[in-house]
């Protein structure tokens, strides 16, 4: 069991596809999270509350540990994991950046716990006085969540540079379990601050999976003036670019929060959900793909090896675009199926569900560039700069909440969504751009009849998902779960099928990969092998 937890991913697309399976039971149980949230609260003041907790120590979190480790932290361990010689090295880097992150956090959190009244006020300013009271109080609790996230981060971070991504990859399935157990039982002991201890044992549970991990790759705690060590200073010579962009990305989503809370009760709950479940795809297809490419990137690129990294950078590009566009039919075609048995429960009730369908829209439009902006800027990471995605990102943010602020007006809350998805457009299009310049063509030639290929295929399916949708009333009610259920997937699961069949029909070069993958991952053992006596006749 040890073994298979602690293998080697020897391609991108076998990373992927562990990221990506463990990413889609994660994602699941966070949509049975959110359906769980929505039926015992609905889109009302204690799940806005919520919500609005969460913005500042996720800023906080993502500044001040992902901004570290993505950036910096991965391309170096990998390059002294990649030589035998130098793995005592690299456990060395992992303690000393362990020591800082976590020192950083703890102090940071405790600084935001003793203003959390004053925050509050400033991250939900249209909340009245007494759920401004809610969100200081949940924020306290969380602030110990993020905490101990920094411990797990990092352990996650050297088990994606070894390219171990099974229990990396397990970490979040445990963290959305912890949650559902606050809501599910914690709130019933406590009231809605059971909802901020689940956020808690969650994230006990993520640190704990994977700190098992390094342990039994060989980590062992070593602290030897950490703030001085000459690789701890090169991680966060990195960093500091990164932390802005990361400051940059969150505070857009922040100001998008904000302005939710403008709009109306239920509002910042219906951008929130609706975000979420745009997230499942994005989460499992672009999130997947960039952290499995990441290593081999920062390896190809430590070695000055440019043709291999963009083969690299183009493999996982088509590979992407193979996932992830019949996902975004899908979820234009089924997504009030989609959101309706996601979160249309209890208090959740229909209306609610149109609005978040149509916010859902809107979002999905975006799946291509989110995803690949993703693997763009892990891109970046591998060359060692984090000043164009910095750059980039400040752009892109600012063109988000300006155009959120000009079209929340005609379209309310689905405006936000609209906003997003220009924003992230723009980020893709021009970190490509600068890229290309840097490296010379991505494999552009390559990737564009694969990409005809899928749209043709993408094209078909969506015509089959709407064609089953009004013959798949007949035999199920709409009013019921199951209904519901039956018919989004039906539909969506017809017109998948024929996305299938098309790029079959058509060779797809990235179905026909991925069927070889799984033949030889499946056949390796089958193949007979010649049995060789041993030496001596085979005596006892």
């Amino acid at each position: 069991m040890f073994k298979f937890l602690n293998a080697e991913s020897k391609t991108i697309v076998g990373a992927a596809t562990i990221v990506g399976v463990l990413s889609f039971a994660s994602r699941f149980l966070g949509l049975i999270r959110d359906r769980v949230l929505a039926g015992e609260f609905g889109a009302g003041d204690t799940l806005d509350a919520y919500y609005a907790a969460f913005k500042v120590p996720d800023l906080l979190f993502a500044l001040i540990v992902v901004g570290s480790l993505s950036a910096g932290f991965i391309p170096l361990f990998t390059s002294y994991w990649g030589n035998p010689h130098t793995h005592e090295r690299a456990w060395r880097l992992t303690s000393h950046v362990l020591a800082v992150v976590v020192a950083g956090m703890g102090v940071v959190a405790l600084v935001a716990a003793a203003l959390a009244t004053p925050i509050a006020a400033l991250v939900a300013p249209g909340f009245p006085p007494e759920k401004q009271a809610l969100v200081a109080e949940l924020m306290r609790v969380m602030l110990l969540a993020q905490a101990i996230l920094s411990f797990s981060i990092v352990f996650g971070s050297a088990l994606q540079g070894m390219k171990r991504f099974v229990l990396y990859a397990s970490a979040p399935v445990l963290y959305n379990l912890g949650i559902i157990v606050g809501a599910v039982a914690f709130v019933r002991e406590m009231g809605p601050i059971g909802l901020a201890w689940g956020v808690v044992l969650g994230a006990g549970l993520h640190a704990l999976v994977q700190g098992i991990g390094v342990w039994n790759a060989g980590w062992r705690p070593a602290f030897k003036r950490p703030i001085l060590d000459r690789d701890v200073r090169e991680v966060f010579r990195l960093t500091a670019p990164r932390m802005i962009g990361i400051a940059v990305a969150q505070l857009t989503f922040v100001a998008l929060a904000v302005i939710a809370s403008t709009l109306g009760e239920g509002s910042v709950t219906v951008f929130q959900f609706a975000y979420n479940i745009q997230f499942f795809p994005v989460g499992i297809v672009g999130v997947s793909f960039a952290i499995a490419a990441f290593p081999s990137l920062a390896d190809h690129a430590a070695k000055k090896e440019n043709d291999r990294f963009v083969e690299a950078f183009a493999t996982s590009v088509r590979q992407m675009l193979f996932f992830i566009v019949p996902l975004t039919v899908l979820f234009l075609i089924v997504r009030a199926q989609v959101v309706r048995v996601v979160v249309g429960a209890g208090a959740f009730d229909w209306p609610s569900t149109i609005v978040t369908a149509d916010t859902l829209a809107f979002f999905a439009l975006s799946f291509v560039p989110q995803s690949l902006v993703y693997l763009l800027s892990r891109a970046f990471f591998a060359l060692h700069d984090t000043v164009t995605p910095l750059a980039v990102g400040v752009v892109s943010g600012v063109l988000g909440v300006v155009t959120a602020l000009w079209l929340t007006g005609p379209f309310g809350v689905a405006g936000l969504a609209i906003a997003f998805s220009l924003a992230s457009a723009a980020n893709a299009a021009l970190l490509w751009v600068t890229l290309r310049g840097r490296v010379g063509a991505l494999g552009e030639a390559g990737m564009f009849p694969s990409l005809v290929k899928i749209a043709i295929a993408a094209m078909v399916a969506a015509a089959v998902m709407q064609a089953t949708k009004p013959l798949v009333l007949s035999l199920f009610s709409i009013d019921t779960f199951f209904g519901v259920f039956g018919q989004g997937f039906i539909a969506g699961g017809l017109g998948l099928a024929s996305y299938v069949a098309i790029c079959w029909f058509l060779r797809t070069q990235e179905l026909h990969d991925l069927m070889e993958g799984m033949r030889r991952k499946v056949l390796r053992k089958a193949v007979p092998e010649e049995a060789i006596p041993p030496a001596d006749g085979g005596a006892a």
